[in-house]
């Protein structure tokens, strides 16, 4: 059998399996997804039907007591703390920050990102009440953006066993055609044996056959592959020792739901999805 770096013991894409998700309808501004990793927290994954809201609409659906924060997404690894943002306090958007990850560690801070295809990231700690929220496209994923705003958490007092992620409707690997070559610098930043082109092609059938949460699946298109931006995020996770119960991924495909997501891949037009969570724990 051909060695593959997916068969090494410490690879695991694995998230949890009992997870509950559940869609909640508003009056304003359509449906939006929890997630019961993160039901210690008031967060949601919005479709397209909050179109035009804007996270100012949105975040006092949520909690009317919270602050509105957003930065500009640039598709890059940088993750800043609300304290060096502006935040949002009318329709007129203040100078955005380029970034495309937040967090904050004061509570009724309501923190925001955008998608059409890419992974939006929400994290939170159960015992500080500290959060951040992350774009996480291939490019920011292949820079570890994920990892590194669980560091900057860290650095804050968090501890690994008290964050929870819940990754967000993105596009699904199994329709995520990309060139090899993206797939190498992705997959890379998961699995440094990965290190060549050629080592990647010659894998990934291997990938397909024995290894089905694989982030690298096959494409019949000479030169490209299948890419599952999520499985590397959660890869990535795991390797920091987050337990799979504490992951979770949802159960949608923003490319083959267009009823309830805008899909860039789809359609090539520039609408987004928000998701957003406030800082802070739920009182019970």
């Amino acid at each position: 059998m051909i060695h593959s770096p997916l068969s090494d013991p410490f690879f695991s894409t694995t998230a949890s399996s009992t997870a509950t998700w559940t869609w909640h309808t508003t009056d304003a501004a359509g449906s939006y997804l929890t997630c019961s990793v993160l039901d210690r927290f008031t967060h949601g994954f919005w479709s397209r039907q909050a179109y035009p809201h804007t996270p100012w609409d949105l975040t006092p659906i949520f909690a009317k007591a919270a602050t509105t924060y957003r930065v500009k997404q640039v598709h890059g690894d940088r993750v800043v703390p609300c304290a060096d943002l502006t935040p949002v306090i009318s329709s007129e958007l203040p100078e955005l920050v380029d970034a495309d990850g937040l967090w904050g560690t004061q509570t009724q801070q309501a923190l925001w990102t955008c998608t059409a295809d890419c992974t939006p990231v929400l994290i939170g700690d159960v015992r500080t009440g500290a959060a951040s929220a992350v774009h996480a496209g291939w490019r920011g994923t292949s820079q570890r953006i994920v990892p590194k705003a669980i560091a900057i958490l860290e650095a804050q007092g968090s501890q690994h066993d008290d964050l929870r992620i819940v990754l967000g409707p993105a596009i699904d690997g199994a329709v995520y055609q990309v060139s090899a070559e993206v797939g190498v610098e992705v997959v890379n930043a998961l699995v440094s044996d990965w290190v060549s082109l050629d080592s990647v092609m010659d894998q990934v059938g291997f990938a397909d056959r024995d290894r089905p949460e694989s982030p690298l699946l096959s494409d019949p298109e000479p030169g490209k592959v299948r890419l599952d931006v999520r499985r590397v995020i959660v890869g990535q996770l795991r390797q920091l020792g987050i337990a799979a119960e504490a992951i979770a991924v949802a159960p949608h495909c923003t490319f083959q739901e267009p009823d309830r997501f805008f899909s860039y891949r789809r359609t090539g037009e520039k609408f987004v999805q928000w998701s957003g969570i406030v800082t802070g724990l739920r009182s019970y």
